[in-house]
């Protein structure tokens, strides 16, 4: 009989009095029977770790690590990867429920992954669902649902200009979702903590680049709630979006797609702040450059984006 392996849950905290305990109780309440829980509190100024420190006291499997600084999700994340004791680390976001089969569903996943192709470098990504304050909720697919995993470059020619392969099941890569080996987190070394926004994409990127395969799970095994912030804003979005784009300019050039990748997130930029004289602007020029891919991009994520905001904004 193979022994299970042991499983850290990760969750990075900042400023999340209000949510924090509904991560930690989620992470309690996994039906797996080894697992550490460590809570990388992010120097927060809301009394966010004193909450985390009540919730944990008498739970010997959790731990709280407190950062000297704000250094951004990827400094926390990293603070657990240094930290971790799991064969594999699993990240939860610290407004989010995870529900009691998540680690089990991801472990399931990994090792059947690596029982029938071999123990390949790997990300496994959990389905979910996000839930509005108007009622509106919207289904969580992560990619590598179906058996044609994605793996390697293509992946990230995907994640970078949205290039797509016939037959692959493509969909989200985000830190929130993410279970690996923890070695593989090592080796790759873990998330850019200069980007504070899209640097679990960046990780994504880094994986595919190296040979890596991602698989995701087909039940949902999360709930997460939207919520703003001014490090979410739409200025950050696309700085950091352009930030990767001129990261990875040596490998986007080898293949003519630098000027795509970097310019596409100023045009997502226009869309979201409503100048639709500059949106056009910004289209026309990327479609000068790549004519056919950005007519299929466009067409491809226009509508449902369009259908998407339309629900946002509904009244309940």
């Amino acid at each position: 009989m193979t022994e299970m392996p042991k499983v850290t849950i990760g969750i990075t905290c900042f400023n999340a009095r209000e949510t924090i305990g509904r991560a930690i109780a989620g992470a309690l309440a996994q039906d797996f029977d080894d697992f550490e829980i460590l809570v990388a509190d992010d120097a927060s100024t809301d009394g966010s770790a004193a909450v985390v420190a009540t919730m944990i006291v008498d739970e010997p499997r959790a731990r709280l690590i407190r950062l000297d600084a704000n250094g951004g999700p990827a400094a926390a994340r990293n603070a657990i990867i240094s930290e971790a004791a799991g064969d594999f680390i699993a990240f939860f976001d610290d407004d989010d429920e995870s529900l009691p089969g998540r680690v089990a569903g991801q472990v399931e996943a990994i090792l059947s992954f690596e029982a029938g192709i071999g123990e390949l470098p790997v990300a496994c990504y959990a389905a979910g669902e996000r839930r509005y304050a108007n009622g509106y909720s919207k289904e969580l697919i992560p990619i590598g649902v179906r058996p044609e995993f994605p793996h390697g470059a293509a992946v990230a020619n995907y994640l970078l200009f949205f290039q797509r392969q016939s037959g692959w099941s493509y969909g989200g890569t985000g830190a929130g979702t993410l279970m690996a080996r923890t070695t593989l987190l090592r080796r790759l070394g873990g998330f850019d903590s200069s980007l504070r926004r899209v640097e679990d994409v960046d990780f994504a990127i880094r994986l595919a680049l190296d040979g890596g395969w991602f698989i995701g799970t087909a039940e949902k095994l999360f709930v997460q709630y939207a919520t703003g912030g001014a490090d979410k804003s739409y200025e950050r979005n696309r700085d950091a979006e352009v930030a990767v784009a001129d990261k990875h300019a040596h490998y986007l050039r080898s293949i003519r797609r630098y000027h795509y990748a970097r310019n596409w997130p100023v045009l997502r930029y226009y869309h979201f702040k409503r100048d639709y004289l500059r949106f056009a602007l910004q289209f026309a020029r990327i479609w000068m450059v790549n004519p056919v891919l950005a007519t299929r991009h466009i067409l491809a994520t226009g509508p449902k984006r369009l259908a998407h905001e339309r629900q946002m904004r509904a009244e309940t």
